[in-house]
């Protein structure tokens, strides 16, 4: 069972991304201190409590844009549906032509805040196996330039990274070509050297999720990728499963490479993974879902970091069940997964 697809963000989101990093910090959007763009002024988006949440808040992202929106529009309800989705702390998906520039446009505006930034970084060479979020850098020299950029742009902020969700289960499900395993192995070691190189980052790297296999078939795969130098892994990337279920998986895995702490994405598993439909086709846009736990490194287990968003509830998975290109807003899938939430 796959991981999932769709992780993607599409191209005019990547290039909203590459001058978003220079508006926020001409704008100066911090804290919601009223230093926001006049024409964002009406979403309100503030930031979380420091001690419970430390992540940024992006107050120019795609769900503060629709609050914005429908606040002007008019329609007061569902500006407070999406509100819940704009409030959170997000991953910023970096994208593969200004890494520089856009991981220093996010931690800048971040730092500004007084909070750490979260990204993703998702380009490894031949990703996705040629689905919904095919590409990623075209060889390992570029993918190796690309990290040069994305940690040059983070300098010394406060910074944590998810690193490439699926890059590792896909060469365990075999689903990478053979001939391409020795050099992602090679590349995924080298990102985690050259980030935690870094004065202040973290290092998750992705493992999975609850309900694609068992621990035993990706612990050694964690470990000739570097887990030993990063601070821990990722479970649950883009995907369902309940976080009582991705604890549980982390933990037996977490045993197995040397009792290393992990990250929840909690951002649409509040009613767990679909059951419905085609097992393979599951995991694309899925209706009748919920956001979960709100992103906090309060968690219950001393092994798990902290609940993130990394996923960014309310863009598509792919062109499913009616949604748009993979990583697009689609509004009207962010409003059910609002209105299926339970506060």
């Amino acid at each position: 069972m796959y991981l999932k697809r769709g992780a993607w963000r599409g191209a005019r989101t990547r290039t909203s991304a590459v001058l978003l990093g220079a508006a926020l910090l001409i704008a100066g959007c911090s804290s919601g201190d009223g230093d926001e763009p006049d024409d964002k002024a009406d979403a309100g988006i503030t930031q979380q409590p420091k001690d419970t949440d430390p992540f940024w808040v992006n107050p120019d992202g795609n769900a503060a844009q629709q609050v914005a929106d429908y606040v002007k529009d008019g329609k007061k309800e569902d500006a407070e549906e999406i509100r819940k989705i704009a409030q959170q702390p997000t991953g910023e998906w970096i994208g593969p032509e200004n890494p520089e520039q856009e991981a220093r446009g996010f931690t800048e505006a971040a730092d500004k805040a007084g909070r750490t930034a979260l990204l993703v970084l998702y380009n490894i060479p031949h990703r996705d196996c040629g689905q919904y979020s095919q590409g990623g850098a075209a060889d390992g020299n570029a993918y190796r330039t690309w990290i040069d950029g994305v940690a040059k742009g983070i300098g010394d902020r406060s910074t944590t990274v998810i690193l490439e969700p699926d890059a590792l289960l896909h060469l365990v499900d075999g689903c990478t070509p053979d001939e391409f395993h020795e050099e992602r192995y090679d590349l995924l070691k080298g990102a985690i050297g050259k980030l935690k190189s870094l004065k202040n980052t973290k290092v998750y790297v992705d493992a999975g999720n609850a309900g694609w296999g068992h621990p035993d078939q990706i612990f050694e795969p964690l470990k000739w990728a570097g887990i030993d130098q990063a601070d821990g892994f990722s479970v649950n990337v883009s995907n369902f499963y309940t976080t009582k279920d991705s604890i549980a998986y982390g933990k037996q895995l977490s045993a197995k490479v040397g009792d290393k702490p992990f990250v929840i994405d909690t951002s649409r598993n509040g009613n767990g993974p679909y059951t419905e439909g085609k097992p393979d086709e599951r995991w694309c846009n899925p209706p009748g879902r919920a956001l979960g736990e709100s992103p906090t490194t309060k968690t219950p287990d001393q092994l798990v970091d902290a609940f993130v968003w990394v996923k960014r509830p309310g863009e598509s998975d792919g062109e499913c069940k009616g949604g748009p290109k993979a990583g697009q807003w689609w509004a009207d899938y962010a409003l059910k997964l609002a209105k299926a939430t339970t506060p």
